[in-house]
Parts: C-alpha cells; sequence; structure tokens
C-alpha cells in the first residue's frame, strides 16, 4: 500500500510538473508540454549549476544538447555530406548526388537564441538532408560563434563570412552551385542573422553573384500574448537578448517591462500600425519610464534588429518568405517584418500557422515530429523549389 501511495505521490508530482495551461488551438498540446518540461528541466539544472559555479549556464545547456542531439556527418545515397569551413567559419556541407548539373544554394543560420544549438544537431542535419534531396540544392549549414563567449556582433560578423565566402566564385565553382539560384535563410535567432546578411549584401552595390531569395522563420501583442507559451517563455528571449547583446543581467527587468523598443523613434512608426487588429487584440499597453535602449546600443542597431533598419535598405533586398506562428512571442516580429519589406517594395510571401509554436519547423522529425512542424517545413521547401 505504502509503495502504491509512492507512486501515486510521484505520478501527481510529475503531472503537476508537466502540465502547463496552453491557449485553445495550439497543436499537439499533450507533446508541447512533454516538450516543454524537458527543455525547462535543463534550464533549470543549468541555473543551478551556474548559481553554484559550477559552469555557465549556457555550457551546461550547450552539453546536454551535444550529447543528446549532435550527429557525425555521414553520407547517405541521395546526399553527400562534409564538415568544412566557409570564411573561417565552420559550416556543414550537404550536396546532393546526381541531378541537375548546376544546383541551387542555400545558407542556412541555425536557431537557438545566439547561444545554444549547431549546424551538427539531428534536427537541422535532417531539415538540411531534406533541403538538399527535395531541392537538388548544395546547403551549407553554418556554425557561428555562440554566446556566452562571443557577443553581437560576432554572431553576424561569422553569418557574413560565411556568406560572403559562400557567394564567391571559387567556392560556387567547387560545388557546382547556380550563381543565379542562391538563397539566405534561418530559424528564429538564425532567421535575423539571415535578415541582417540579406540587408548588407543588398546595400553592396558591387557585390556579384547576390541573393536571389531570403527566407526568415521569426514589447508587442504577441509577446504579452505568447509570454508563458512554449518553448520560447518570454523571460527566456529577454535573457538571450542580453547574453547576445553582452549586457548585465540586471537589465532583464526593463526588457520584461517592455522599456527597450525603439522601432517608434528608429523608423518614426508606431509599431501597433504594422499589424492586422486581430493580431492586436492581446495588446495593453505599457508606459515607458527610462527604458533600456541607452545602456542597449545594439538594441537599436539594424544588425541586431534587423526591423528597424531604413526603408532604402529593405527596398535592396531580395524576394522573400517570412513563416511565422501563431504561439510564438516572436510571431509579431515577423509579421512587422513582412509588412516592412513589402512597404518598401519587396515582394514577400508571408506564410502563418495559426496552430504553430516557436522553433515548430525543426520538431518535424522523430521522436517529436510535430504535426504543424510537417506542414511548415513542407510548405518551406514548396516555396524554395517554386521561387529558388
Amino acid at each position: 500500500m505504502r509503495l502504491l501511495l509512492a507512486g501515486a505521490a510521484l505520478l501527481s508530482a510529475a503531472a503537476y510538473y508537466v502540465y502547463l495551461p496552453l491557449p485553445g488551438g495550439v497543436c499537439e498540446p499533450v507533446k508541447l508540454m512533454l516538450l516543454d518540461a524537458l527543455f525547462r528541466s535543463f534550464i533549470q539544472a543549468s541555473d543551478v549549476a551556474h548559481a553554484l559555479g559550477v559552469c555557465h549556464r549556457v555550457h551546461l545547456l550547450n552539453r546536454v544538447v551535444s550529447w543528446v542531439e549532435e550527429v557525425e556527418a555521414r553520407s547517405c545515397s541521395a546526399v553527400h555530406v562534409t564538415d568544412s569551413q566557409l570564411g573561417g567559419v565552420p559550416a556543414r556541407v550537404f550536396q546532393p548526388k546526381g541531378g541537375r548539373r548546376l544546383k541551387r544554394g542555400v545558407v542556412y543560420f541555425h536557431g537557438g537564441g545566439w547561444a545554444l544549438g549547431s549546424g551538427r544537431m539531428r534536427s537541422y542535419d535532417r531539415l538540411c538532408r531534406k533541403m538538399a534531396e527535395d531541392l537538388d540544392c548544395v546547403v551549407v549549414s553554418v556554425d557561428y560563434r555562440l554566446a556566452p563567449e562571443a557577443v553581437f556582433p560576432d554572431q553576424y560578423h561569422d553569418a557574413l563570412a560565411a556568406a560572403r565566402a559562400f557567394l564567391s566564385a571559387p567556392v560556387l565553382e567547387r560545388y557546382g552551385v547556380d550563381p543565379q539560384r542562391l538563397c539566405v535563410s534561418g530559424d528564429s535567432a538564425g532567421g535575423n542573422l539571415a535578415a541582417a546578411v540579406a540587408q548588407e549584401l543588398g546595400s553592396d552595390r558591387g557585390a556579384a553573384p547576390r541573393f536571389k531569395l531570403q527566407a526568415l522563420d521569426f514589447h508587442t501583442a504577441s509577446y504579452q500574448q505568447n509570454q508563458a507559451v512554449p518553448i520560447l517563455h518570454r523571460p527566456l528571449m529577454a535573457r538571450f537578448w542580453l547574453q547576445y547583446l553582452g549586457a548585465d543581467a540586471s537589465l532583464e527587468p526593463l526588457l520584461l517591462a517592455n522599456n527597450h523598443s525603439a522601432l517608434d523613434q528608429r523608423a518614426k512608426l508606431d509599431w501597433t500600425a504594422l499589424l492586422p487588429a486581430e493580431r492586436r487584440k492581446h495588446f495593453r499597453p505599457v508606459v515607458r519610464e527610462g527604458g533600456a535602449a541607452g545602456a542597449l546600443p545594439g538594441l537599436t542597431d539594424p544588425r541586431a534588429a534587423p526591423l528597424l533598419a531604413e526603408s532604402a535598405v529593405l527596398s535592396a533586398t531580395p524576394k522573400a518568405y517570412v513563416m511565422t506562428c501563431e504561439f510564438d512571442v516572436l510571431r509579431d516580429d515577423g509579421l512587422m517584418y513582412a509588412r516592412r519589406l513589402r512597404d518598401a517594395g519587396v515582394a514577400v510571401t508571408s506564410d502563418h500557422y495559426e496552430d504553430g509554436f516557436h522553433g515548430c519547423m525543426v520538431f518535424a522529425f522523430p521522436p517529436v515530429a510535430s504535426a504543424v512542424g510537417r506542414r511548415s517545413i513542407n510548405g518551406y521547401v514548396r516555396w524554395l523549389d517554386q521561387n529558388l
């Protein structure tokens, strides 16, 4: 009887820890709760290790990710896979076997808050293999440096160096890539880097060849509506920003209070005007007193926040695909960026998933295999096939 009671107590405690109230409409809520519970456990363990001085919280998380997710560069019957370098930056290269003589080319930047992850992770390895095989396309997955050792603009400089190297004639010739069919892409923090790279290279009138496409998977209404929705909780996003900018963790309350937005100052725009009414329904205005922008100049640097770029810079960027998810704190960043690109005269496809959550595209494969993840990756690959 005691064993039975102990088992029931443990089961109840586990259920209490795993359960998280989720908004109606989110895809596969039980699976998302389990994924979030696992992620939260790792974050809490890393916080304890950090507080005890064992190691930096990010180092423990990355060790866990490496142990669970990283895979060797293994070729298969359809795709040749190698680890290499581009512009001095580590990268994994996926080359389809056979097919057309000249291939399409994609430079891909992984997500992870500029602090976590790698192109060597199983999820990104599978994503890039799928792109290479389905699109008969050479895919280069870039391993830019990570926080806390690297802070802005280090990640941006790595992304730009790798992209410039890929666009060079010797590299395109080595991998048999068509210089007229090139795309820069990424998800989450990688989408941020891809947008910044597209802006820089678009503004470089002397650059040739150039990217034909940009494909991006990105305190606004969505920060308020989805602040507690997995897997990117609002406080975690604030922590990632502070680590990326090399800022003091004590500034987190200012970010969480929304005392950091510079869109209305930099672009002379009210951000709410960039969103349709249905996306503003959860918004409650906050009063800005002081703010963190003065202490964090990176927040107003378009290389860190591509949404703040001048219209003339945006107008020089290539045709764009912007994926957003309803239950994602970054939803509005993506929607606003798509709107600003359109207003600047750029052709944009905005692909919104009403039941999607942050990072769902990389959860398209087992063991998670989210249904919205499979739909989103298929939509992304289909758009590339039709436009690249």
